[in-house]
């Protein structure tokens, strides 16, 4: 039998992160969670999904997300892995970083 899905979704510096783990328990600090085996797409070449990659360079080298119970909005657990995500928690909105432009000559 495969390993449970669960997509946990927090509230971090104004933003609402969705993340997919494979382990999510009480943690041994008292009023922390722990989220560990995170689960990222895995693309060669081009980049897919900009959010998912940003995800992957912010959390990709942690063994064991520590979250404080207040920050987190919602535990599931799901069949399969959706998109990642990170949304702005006033509008809900995606968080979509522009593209650097240069800057303009004088």
């Amino acid at each position: 039998m495969a390993k449970p899905l669960y997509k946990i979704s927090f509230l971090s510096h104004g933003k609402i992160y969705e993340l997919y783990a494979r382990s999510v328990q009480s943690g041994s600090l008292w009023g922390f969670t722990e989220v560990a085996d995170l689960v990222f797409d895995v693309h060669d070449g081009v980049v897919v999904d900009p959010t998912e990659e940003r995800l992957r360079d912010e959390f990709g080298a942690t063994r064991v997300l520590h979250l404080p119970m207040q920050s987190i909005l919602r535990i599931e657990e799901v069949e399969k892995k959706g998109q990642s995500a990170i949304r702005d928690a006033g509008s809900g909105e995606k968080v979509v970083t522009p593209f650097p432009l240069p800057a303009k000559p004088r």
